[in-house]
């Protein structure tokens, strides 16, 4: 008998995967799900504790006395929380805008003409991310001391837009590389101008992905405190340096509260971003 035959009258081999009992197995993904939920839950759930704890002392587990005193100290005129807000809304819509503005054409020459250099064009926009954010701000702060933009909005605008330029030249070079050329093609093909295809076109088709860019922009800018710190001290106030300025002094009721609020604004602009990117709306933006 050759040895082939011989192999090939061996039964075969079976590989036998471990597999948990059904029990188990339902124990096991719940017990992950709820490490999820706990995880992601746990510290909002925890900041809404403190939004109406008015006394909590180590080693209570829930607070001795609730209330919403607080609340009342948040939202006083002399507190300065809303106006910080108000201001926080003002620089984030800003911010948007100009990032839109820079990243729109970039992103729209970098993904359809043959630019050279261009790996090296969208390297330089992810720069300020390779540095310690403290250290740029810090020399962001100096460079616009003196062209007297310290102590101003356009000057935390521009530090903000700074951060958000890395997502929106990214992603908008990104979704208008996604477009096909066939309607641009035709719509030159009918007589319509470069600008003209450009505006009835191209910019109706990456409108999702540019949203999408002004999402992570408007979150990005609504958050920032290094930046802010660093540049608009003392004349500009922001919501995230009220919370901090909270926090550090162990005011976690005030903390928790003007956190909250910040959540708020981001949610809704999520939301209607989320409403605009609905394909019924979509569908009559070129028209």
């Amino acid at each position: 008998m050759s040895l082939s035959t011989a192999l090939s009258s061996l039964p075969p081999l079976h590989r036998h995967r471990f597999r948990l009992p059904p029990a188990l197995g339902g124990i096991f993904r719940g017990l992950l799900i709820g490490l999820l939920a706990v995880a992601i839950f746990g510290p909002l759930l925890n900041m809404l504790i403190w939004t109406v704890a008015e006394a909590w002392y180590f080693p209570a587990k829930l607070p001795v006395r609730w209330g919403f005193a607080f609340w009342t100290k948040v939202f006083r005129p002399e507190a300065g929380a809303m106006q910080a807000l108000w201001t926080s809304l003002v620089i984030a819509v800003l911010t948007v805008l100009l990032s839109l503005a820079i990243a729109i054409p970039a992103g729209y020459a970098l993904s359809k003409r043959d630019l050279p250099l261009r790996s090296l064009f969208l390297l330089f926009f992810l720069l300020p991310q390779a540095f310690p954010t403290i250290a740029v701000h810090l020399n962001i702060a100096r460079i616009f001391y003196g062209l007297g933009l310290t102590g101003t909005i356009p000057g935390v605008m521009l530090v903000h837009a700074i951060q958000g330029l890395v997502f929106a030249v990214w992603i908008a070079s990104a979704t208008f590389a996604a477009i096909g050329t066939e309607q641009v093609e035709a719509a030159r093909n009918l007589g319509a101008s470069p600008l003209r295809a450009f505006l009835t076109v191209s910019l109706p088709l990456a409108a999702p992905g540019l949203m999408a860019s002004a999402i992570f922009v408007f979150l990005i800018s609504l958050d920032e405190f290094s930046g802010t710190f660093f540049v608009g001290v003392p004349n500009v106030r922001t919501l995230p340096l009220t919370m901090l300025n909270a926090a550090l002094e162990g005011n976690y009721q005030i903390a928790s509260i003007t956190a909250l609020l910040l959540l708020v604004p981001s949610v809704l602009f999520m939301l209607f971003v989320e409403r605009f990117l609905k394909a019924d709306v979509l569908s009559g933006v070129g028209k």
